[in-house]
């Protein structure tokens, strides 16, 4: 996969998720997106190393959860 595609990719996880301001699971996404798990995941990376996504860990459910950061800078 190259970088064209991971950026595309990216891109449409990038739109599903400042469409909807909310915790998102792994599978959710990837059901969402359609993309399979090295898709989604080279997608995911690309948005943290943007530093546009931060990930939660619900430590009491085992679970994962990724959200998008809005960052807004004035000046």
């Amino acid at each position: 996969m190259d970088k064209g595609v991971i950026g595309e990719k990216a891109g449409i996880v990038w739109r599903l998720l400042n469409g909807d301001n909310r915790r998102w699971e792994f599978s959710e996404i990837e059901k969402a997106t359609g993309m399979d798990e090295k898709e989604l995941s080279a997608a995911i990376g690309w948005l943290a190393r943007e530093n546009k996504v931060q990930f939660e860990l619900d430590k009491e459910h085992g679970k994962a959860y990724l959200s998008l950061i809005l960052n807004v800078y004035i000046g």
